[in-house]
């Protein structure tokens, strides 16, 4: 019997490609600092939704509150993107048992993280849509007719993404046919 190749030791090339994962590390620690800018811009629009309270229409409320929706949600998608990606494709966070560990994290591929991210766009889209059709009386037909057909070329992306993952998860798991 013979014993099995140690795990750790692999040839120069092979070392060097798989390495080369890590230059994906300071594009996921610039995406911090771009969350750390979406923070500050939180702020700073809820500081101004205070202070202009007073003088505001409900319509107006509205399109300032979904602003602020709009900022977190692509906080959110920023955070998947961070996360995620880095525990896909660069190496292992070592959650488990976390009490914090997003439940998501622990199924995570990177056809996942495409669906999801597909997902979190179309809901940005949605909260700019909404954006829009309360602010209509303030816009063109042809400004609102293409927001419209980007967001529903948004959601047939995700459509196609996810149907797409699941034809592939699906023939993942079927065994292979006798060709007789």
């Amino acid at each position: 019997m013979q014993p099995s190749p140690n795990p750790t030791k692999m040839r120069p090339l092979s070392a060097i490609l798989f390495g080369s994962r890590w230059l994906q590390l300071p594009l996921y620690l610039g995406l911090i600092v771009a969350q750390l800018v979406y923070v500050v811009h939180f702020m700073k629009e809820l500081v101004h939704l205070i202070e202009r309270l007073p003088n505001l229409h409900e319509a107006d409320i509205m399109l300032m509150v979904l602003g602020l929706i709009d900022v977190v949600m692509i906080s959110n998608l920023l955070i998947m993107v961070i996360i995620g990606g880095y525990e896909t494709f660069v190496s292992r966070l070592n959650l488990n048992g976390h009490p914090d560990e997003p439940d998501w994290l622990s199924h995570v591929n990177a056809n996942l993280l495409k669906v999801k991210l597909a997902m979190s766009i179309i809901g940005i889209s949605s909260i700019h849509l909404l954006k829009t059709f309360i602010n209509v009386e303030n816009l063109d037909v042809t400004t609102l007719k293409w927001q419209t057909i980007i967001h529903m070329a948004f959601i047939a992306s995700a459509v196609s993404i996810a149907w797409i993952d699941r034809i592939m998860a699906h023939s993942d798991h079927q065994p292979p046919q006798n060709k007789h």
